[in-house]
């Protein structure tokens, strides 16, 4: 099965404006992402899915530089964006979603997501975050494209924003599974949602320096240094309703 991995990114954030486009070392966060996502190399063709709005127009700029596809659709309807970005020709299995705001993925996670994925014919949906262990901001997911489809012809509400959360809400209606990784790290965050975030990623990338770190590595360091762990410590996470 031909998969590729679409990431969702767009300038606009309630709580931290164009996070996607921080530099962070010396790179975009968004450039992370994608060195992540090809680092796997497992993954048959990569976008980057923005919004038409104009602002976004330097997310596209970013993908020129970076020499990464770039599709744009609606800003809000983010799953009807991730149905136009499946490319049309190379006979595309599934999507793994990436959001541009985790920089410190792992791709020897990617790869675990993709061999499992592919091992399990007939599978709507696989992710990292049902039964959570990893870091928050190191998961992935994958969605067969028809799943991922049929989800854009039937969701409504908040679930037109997540992507794929209508299939993996509905597991009557779709073949839907978790893998875990442990030990059980899913205390640590190092998404970016917030100013605190970004000194906590600030920290991870001044001491590890310009490279990917597996998340095992991370997770040693962040545990071993409190102080840095602390500095979004009393982050919360929204509900998936609010996000």
């Amino acid at each position: 099965m031909r998969i590729v991995g679409i990431v969702q990114a767009r300038m606009g954030s309630e709580r931290l404006p164009g996070k996607v486009l921080r530099p962070l070392g010396d790179r975009s966060v968004l450039g992370w992402v994608i060195r992540a996502a090809r680092a796997a190399d497992c993954l048959d063709d990569l976008v980057v899915a923005t919004s038409d709005r104009p602002e976004d127009a330097a997310v596209a700029a970013e993908c020129d530089h970076l020499g990464v596809r770039v599709f744009r659709g609606p800003a809000e309807d983010v799953l009807t964006r991730f149905v136009g970005a499946v490319p049309l020709q190379g006979d595309i299995g599934a999507v793994m979603r990436f959001n541009a705001d985790c920089p410190l993925l792992d791709p020897a996670v990617i790869r675990t997501a993709v061999r499992h994925f592919a091992a399990s014919p007939g599978l709507d949906y696989l992710s990292t975050s049902l039964h959570r262990v990893l870091p928050l901001g190191t998961d992935v997911e994958i969605v067969s494209v028809d799943a991922l489809r049929r989800a854009d012809r039937l969701a409504t509400g908040f679930h037109r924003t997540h992507v794929t959360s209508y299939v993996y809400t509905h597991p009557e209606d779709f073949n839907v599974t978790g893998i875990a990784l442990p030990p059980d790290r899913s205390g640590l965050r190092v998404t970016l949602d917030t100013i605190e975030d970004w000194r906590l990623i600030e920290a991870v990338v001044a001491h590890f320096g310009d490279r990917i770190v597996p998340v095992a590595e991370l997770s040693a360091w962040l545990d071993a240094n409190p102080d840095v762990r602390a500095l979004n410590g009393t982050v919360r996470q929204k509900a998936l309703a609010d996000r």
